[in-house]
């Protein structure tokens, strides 16, 4: 259940999906953010990204995800909604965006992490028989799923809150890159560093350390123009690493990992002959690269955002699922408290309404 009495705001999460995302760090520099300069900009939050961190993090001690009175997971909506309130509060602008179909080249990588979950789900029961409540907790964040159900609730949740959402055609990370691309938002928030490949200009990892109280130092920007010239590579080289190293569409090249890939692609040898001398399929790095260069989205246009409607999010939490009702109005009131807006009305691309709605007329 539900306890009233839990701190609202979880730790830095961990990743609950295996092998998800490309393992860049080694070549990318990220540069420090303090929360105060991301206020009055706006976010495509890659939504699965966040909640199955959410998932993997807000449970009970033995493992077990939060529930409501009649045993419904409530640990998505926790995150979700303490996580926004919190970011609103700061004067962050986030529009979460949701996975559709996947590429049916992720099919393997889908079946890959079935298996894996199977094998969390087993080896975590084997621990809570040996009362080793430690080791079934880690394994236990290793089983989450989040369903349809939950995202479509989920979605109801923001736009109770006034927050926009939207149900990418295909992959999250691809729509919240490509509207960061156009310039609808300031920047795509994600951990995976595959974002930088579908082309988002600015990415900040790890907006999921913000902390009640302004707990951690910031977030990490990486910005793709600056990270593409430190490297002296382009785009479509960029995308050439991560195929030779392995994306959630293709395995990658034996014994090639981030440092080895760039060395080669910096040899700018190009596409074709890249691929042959990492001894790589052409044509299954063809279809890999056209993801990314071409990835299945939508023109969402820049998000829009209204008041909360404070009766529908009391009605889904408090008496939908049990929520402590002071913690909820408190987070609702500090959401409204006026943010400090560092952004200019340029660069937080229009949503001067959302500052209005929650801290009065902006400046």
């Amino acid at each position: 259940m539900w306890p009233r009495d839990r701190p609202t705001s979880p730790s830095t999460p961990r990743r609950s999906e295996p092998d998800v995302g490309l393992p860049l760090r080694d070549i990318v520099a990220a540069q420090q953010l303090p929360w105060d300069a991301l206020a009055g900009r706006t976010l495509a939050v890659d939504g699965y990204n966040a909640v199955y961190q959410f998932l993997a993090t807000i449970r009970q001690r033995d493992g077990q995800l939060f529930t409501d009175p009649e045993g419904r997971v409530t640990s998505h909506l926790m995150g979700v909604f303490y996580r926004t309130t919190s970011l609103l509060r700061e004067g962050v602008l986030p529009l979460w965006v949701f996975d559709g179909r996947p590429p049916d080249r992720k099919a393997g990588t889908i079946r890959q992490r079935i298996v894996a979950k199977e094998k969390a789900e087993e080896q975590w029961q084997t621990a809570l028989a040996a009362g080793d409540l430690e080791t079934a907790r880690r394994k236990a964040a290793q089983t989450s799923r989040l369903t349809r159900p939950m995202v479509e609730e989920l979605i109801k949740l923001l736009a109770a809150l006034g927050v926009p959402a939207l149900q990418a055609p295909g992959e999250g990370e691809a729509q919240a890159a490509v509207m960061a691309a156009s310039g609808a938002v300031w920047a795509s928030a994600s951990e995976d560093y595959d974002t930088l490949l579908f082309g988002a200009p600015r990415l900040v990892r790890g907006l999921a350390a913000r902390g009640t109280g302004g707990g951690s130092p910031g977030a990490q920007l990486i910005d793709r123009g600056e990270l593409l010239a430190a490297l002296g590579i382009d785009g479509d080289e960029l995308i050439l690493i991560g195929i030779l190293v392995g994306t959630d569409f293709n395995d990658g090249a034996k014994g090639y990992g981030p440092k080895k890939a760039l060395k080669l692609v910096q040899e700018h040898l190009g596409f074709e002959a890249t691929l042959a001398r990492a001894g790589l399929d052409l044509a299954e790095g063809r279809d890999v690269a056209e993801i990314f260069r071409h990835p299945n989205t939508v023109d969402a246009g820049a998000p829009s955002f209204g008041p909360v409607d404070e009766d529908a999010v009391h009605k889904l939490l408090v008496e939908g699922h049990g929520f402590g009702e002071e913690r909820v109005r408190a987070a609702i009131a500090r959401a409204r408290q006026r943010p400090r807006t560092s952004a200019t009305p340029a660069e937080a691309r229009g949503h001067q309404t959302l500052l209005e709605t929650y801290g009065g007329p902006s400046e």
